[in-house]
């Protein structure tokens, strides 16, 4: 397998000032990848700042590995689900740190990897796994659902409006094997192509999503983040499409308010109380010249907050 391009981190001079890495500060990357993110909060953070990053991707750390070498001894990486943040950060000795990235989605490098079956424009068998060793590929969820499951996914991991003529059309044509093969079968459902989008991509990440448990994984992760942050300490989130960022969005808004019950309610009785501060009441988007240097970072939508103090 021939080696796949660096990873290009999306918002990154926004993480960096959203983050605020500082010496002695302890950090956690949730999604290292090739560790373009990790590397800048190490730099920002010298000389004695750590960094824990987390990836179930075995190739993504390998290249972090390489990439984070300049900083050994700072940074310790882990081949685990950011699930289990809480876990780790107890391995590690850590009972809270300064500030936690969890940069969301298929990375450049997924992509532009023929092999891995993320991508309509190469290729490969229909894998789609962010852990290799995971039970379920794409593969198997296209060729194995009733038409019925098939059509209600799409919809509604991929917000996509065709869901049933597109599931018709694959079921009909099964097996389904690579790639290329799927996106054909979309494309021909849809009518061919039309415009920017190709017609097979929200099919294409309603697979993906579910492949990789993606939206049960940052239900799971966030209130684990809030939790393990320091007073005055930050977590950043970036989401790639509607569904992750109202997730964040959600959460972030009833963990900002001291009460969360119904509105018609006189008297409060859920004696909730504000966690957070929302530092970003509308998600920070790429710059234009971002987007022109990297276009894939053109959805990506930035949420950051800040742990408050405990009374």
């Amino acid at each position: 397998m021939s080696e796949p391009p660096p990873h290009q981190p999306v918002l990154y001079n926004e993480i960096i000032h959203a983050l605020q890495p500082r010496r002695a500060g302890r950090y956690v990357d949730c999604t290292v990848g090739a560790g373009g993110h990790a590397r800048g909060i190490l730099e920002a953070s010298q000389p004695d700042g750590v960094l824990l990053g987390l990836d179930v991707d075995p190739v993504a750390l390998e290249l972090a590995q390489k990439r984070l070498e300049p900083f050994s001894g700072r940074v310790f990486l882990v081949r685990a689900s950011f699930t289990t943040l809480r876990a780790q950060l107890d391995r590690m000795g850590w009972e809270t740190v300064n500030g936690i990235l969890i940069d969301l989605g298929v990375s450049s490098m997924q992509l532009d990897t023929p092999d891995r079956g993320f991508s309509f424009q190469l290729e490969a068998e229909l894998d789609m796994r962010f852990d290799p060793g995971a039970p379920v590929r794409a593969m198997d969820l296209v060729n194995n659902m009733q038409e019925i499951e098939l059509a209600e996914l799409i919809y509604k991991y991929g917000e996509e409006r065709r869901s049933r003529q597109i599931a018709r059309a694959i079921v009909r044509e099964r097996p389904i094997k690579t790639t290329l093969d799927l996106a054909r079968v979309v494309a021909d459902a849809c009518g061919g192509r039309r415009g920017r989008r190709h017609p097979a991509t929200r099919t294409f990440q309603a697979l993906r999503i579910v492949v990789n448990q993606e939206l049960a994984a940052l239900e799971e992760v966030l209130p684990q983040a809030v939790e393990s942050l320091e007073a005055g300490g930050r977590l950043a989130v970036i989401a790639y499409h509607s569904l992750e960022d109202r997730i964040a969005k959600q959460y972030f808004r009833q963990e900002s308010l001291d009460c969360i019950c119904p509105p018609q309610q006189p008297v409060c009785t859920c004696g909730h109380k504000a966690a957070i501060k929302e530092l970003t009441r509308r998600p920070l988007r790429p710059t234009e010249s971002e987007i022109r240097s990297n276009p894939r970072s053109r959805s990506a939508r930035l949420r950051v907050v800040e742990k408050l103090r405990t009374q």
